[in-house]
C-alpha cells in the first residue's frame, strides 16, 4: 500500500485550473511538513510549494507565486495544491512528498523528503 496517493491531474487549457490532492495515513502525515514537487520531461524534479505541519507557513517557488495555493486538512490527512492561471510551462508530473523530520519547516531540497507519491500528470495546452 502506497504511503502517499495523489489524484487530480489531467489536461487543461492555458488559463485553466486544477486541484491536486494527496492523501496519506495518519502515521505518515502527522506531524510532518508536506510539499509538492514537479518534473518535466528532461528536467530535474523541482520544488513547487511546501507547508508546515500546522499550515501556518507556506513556501512557493517564484514561478507559481500568486497562482498556486497549498493547504492541508490534518483531520483528513490530505494536502492540496490548487493551481490557477495555468501555463504550458506548468506541464509536468507532480509529486507529493513528506518531510523527513517531524515539525520541520518545508525545505526545497529533494533529500529533505523521505516519502513520495507515485506522481500525477498535469498537461497544460496552449
Amino acid at each position: 500500500q502506497a504511503d502517499l496517493v495523489e489524484s487530480g491531474g489531467g489536461l487543461v487549457q492555458t488559463g485553466g485550473s486544477l486541484g491536486l490532492s494527496c492523501g496519506a495515513s495518519r502515521r505518515t502525515f502527522s506531524p510532518f511538513a508536506m510539499a509538492w514537487f514537479r518534473q518535466a520531461p528532461g528536467n530535474e524534479r523541482q520544488f513547487v510549494a511546501g507547508i508546515t505541519w500546522t499550515g501556518r507557513m507556506t513556501d512557493y517557488t517564484d514561478s507559481v507565486k500568486g497562482r498556486f495555493t497549498i493547504f492541508r486538512d490534518n483531520d483528513k490527512n490530505t494536502v492540496t495544491l490548487q493551481m490557477n492561471s495555468l501555463r504550458p510551462e506548468d506541464t509536468a508530473v507532480y509529486y507529493c512528498a513528506r518531510a523527513r523530520e517531524r515539525y520541520r519547516t518545508p525545505g526545497r531540497g529533494l533529500d529533505e523528503y523521505d516519502f513520495w507519491g507515485q506522481g500525477t500528470q498535469v498537461t497544460v495546452s496552449s
